[in-house]
């Protein structure tokens, strides 16, 4: 049996501080054979740093993915490319640094492919279909790995679940990210296929969205322009646990993981 934790955005000093507390202790509570997180607001809860890249995989992260926020921090689109270990979303224009893709081995051997979509529905930053590139890069990628994890980072929750269907019977699992709001849809699709709509957000919950309440109350209700610092309060580590047998050619279980900065052991939710 195969055990991925796929880690959700991790939002700024809140976020990265959970992950070098708790992350070993999590992983071997949970039997994690690899671990994958979204960092792409590690910065300052936009973007992320070459330093910081480096702290957060001397922390045990096996693979970093990114999603919109990916060329926020100035600077970084020089040092992508020195990460082997760190992929943006497979599909930006092919001329855009760092890699699209990554292949992470498991203790046992097994060879994980890992890539990102971004979604095109209320996002910004502008990719090509995500449906035609994940359909390219498992072909891309055929022989490359074993099995493949897709991260599906996307604002409207029905291209998610629409990428989840469209990959049933091809991926490991579907994870969706950006929303930084856990999600309860975890299931086992029909051919096989793990799905979480959003793993939620590795940071600070007494928030709105990893950000000072206030502000942003402030900005709903006179719309004037305000600095949306990142919160500091009810901190936790949001993920999914995806369970996988090779022999069988698909996942068991896909729970959503949440785990407080000084709660009990952390469990898997289901």
């Amino acid at each position: 049996m195969l055990k991925i934790l796929f880690i959700g955005d991790i939002v700024g000093r809140p976020g990265r501080d959970i992950i070098f507390g708790r992350l070993a202790r999590l992983r071997r509570e949970l039997g994690a054979d690899l671990v994958v997180a979204n960092g792409e607001n590690a910065a300052a809860g936009s973007g992320i740093t070459g330093s910081l890249a480096k702290q957060l995989l001397g922390a045990g992260i096996d693979g970093l993915t990114l999603g919109d926020h990916v060329w926020d921090q100035r600077g970084w689109e020089g040092e992508i490319d020195g990460f082997r270990t760190v992929c943006r979303p497979a599909n930006l224009p092919a001329a855009c640094p760092g890699r699209d893709h990554l292949v992470l081995e498991a203790p046992n051997g097994f060879r994980l492919g890992v890539f990102t979509l971004l979604g095109r529905q209320f996002v910004g930053l502008k990719g090509e279909c995500p449906f035609l590139c994940a359909s390219a890069m498992l072909e891309k990628l055929k022989g490359k790995a074993d099995g493949f994890l897709v991260e599906i980072h996307a604002e409207a929750t029905s291209e998610k679940q629409a990428m989840g269907w469209f990959l049933d019977g091809r991926a490991i699992a579907v994870i969706g990210t950006h929303t930084h709001v856990p999600t309860a849809d975890a299931a086992v699709l029909p051919k096989g296929t793990g799905f979480l709509c959003d793993a939620g957000m590795t940071g600070p919950y007494r928030s709105v969205l990893g950000r000072e309440i206030e502000p942003v109350l402030g900005r709903f209700l006179d719309g004037m322009p305000r600095r949306f610092e990142v919160a500091s309060e009810d901190v936790r580590l949001s993920g999914a646990l995806v369970e996988y047998d090779p022999a069988a050619g698909r996942a068991t279980r896909v729970e959503l993981v949440t785990a407080r900065e000084n709660n009990p052991p952390p469990a898997a939710l289901g």
